[in-house]
């Protein structure tokens, strides 16, 4: 069922952009709902950068249709630059004011700021709003790129590579900010390198490889695709497993792995049999494949071959 305009950040339809000989983005079609963090995914050189600015307005297409809150970026429209917010990978901000006086700052380029506690909150920058921002550490710049991006109180906010450098208690501070924007019902458009951090974060994702994307959808539905992995240890020389279970890989250590579809009526079948003989399935882990899974299959054929974000 195709969503009502209304409810629609961007629309993307057979978009092209070329590069002298070099194609960079194949006629890709995409779709963002409002209030929804959207994933663009793909290894370097698969195009997402070059995407991303044609949606900015930062960059002329090729071809194709591109609608982003109601507006045609490459008309370059004040209206659509005041609905939206842009946080870069680097952003350059005067290193001697403070936290609120930079925020401050920005937000006195649009007619209907954000109040400024509000963004002190969302970002997590209440206690440092009088630091000044060459103090800040690592960490918290990034708050403060997002902060200025807030500034204006956008509608829809694209965020590059928000985590870039970070260390994992940091990453999962702007991993809270992120879920703190959408309770504020802005849509984010979020590009990373970070499996994990996509599959936390998005509510739907699209892995663009070599100027095509090549899947769509929210990670559950991504990572469902494939088979889930059953493994476990039984001693050396035991006994035969049960007919009807899917196919084992076995090592001479006693090692089992097996995929299958159906992981609850194999792991029933499984467990049943190995209380029937007092056996313990050591080890016993069920794994089903994760976002950087699909990413890598995805995106394996393609390693090597040359392209331009």
């Amino acid at each position: 069922m195709t969503p009502p305009v209304g409810d629609v950040a961007i629309q993307v339809s057979g978009l092209r952009k070329s590069y002298g000989r070099t194609e960079a983005v194949r006629g890709i079609d995409l779709q963002v709902l409002k209030g929804e963090v959207f994933a663009l995914l793909g290894p370097n050189g698969a195009g997402k950068t070059t995407t991303v600015e044609v949606l900015e307005g930062h960059r002329d297409r090729d071809a194709g249709d591109v609608d982003v809150l109601g507006h045609d970026p490459g008309r370059n429209e004040i209206e659509l630059k005041r609905r939206i917010g842009i946080v870069l990978q680097t952003t350059g901000v005067e290193p001697y004011l403070t936290v609120e006086e930079t925020i401050r700052l920005f937000g006195g380029y649009y007619p209907h700021p954000r109040p400024l506690d509000e963004i002190l909150d969302v970002t997590g920058l209440t206690e440092s709003r009088r630091s000044t921002v060459r103090k800040l550490s690592g960490g918290q710049q990034r708050r403060l790129d997002v902060a200025v991006g807030l500034a204006g109180d956008p509608e829809l906010l694209f965020l590059d590579e928000p985590t870039t450098g970070f260390d994992p208690a940091a990453r999962r501070g702007a991993w809270d900010m992120v879920k703190n924007l959408q309770s504020l019902g802005k849509t984010v458009f979020l590009t990373t390198h970070y499996m994990d951090e996509a599959e936390y974060l998005a509510d739907r994702v699209a892995i663009i490889v070599k100027g095509e994307v090549v899947a769509e959808g929210a990670p559950s539905e991504l990572t469902h695709r494939d088979a889930t992995t059953i493994k476990f240890r039984l001693a050396p020389g035991g006994p035969e497993l049960p007919r009807g279970l899917p196919e084992v890989t076995r090592t001479g250590d006693g090692h089992v792995t097996m995929e299958t579809g159906t992981p609850t009526k194999t792991l029933y079948e499984l467990t049943q049999w190995a209380n029937e003989r007092g056996l313990e399935l050591e080890e016993l882990t069920v794994s089903r494949p994760s976002l950087e899974d699909v990413f890598l299959d995805l995106a394996a054929p393609h390693d090597g071959e040359g392209g331009s974000e």
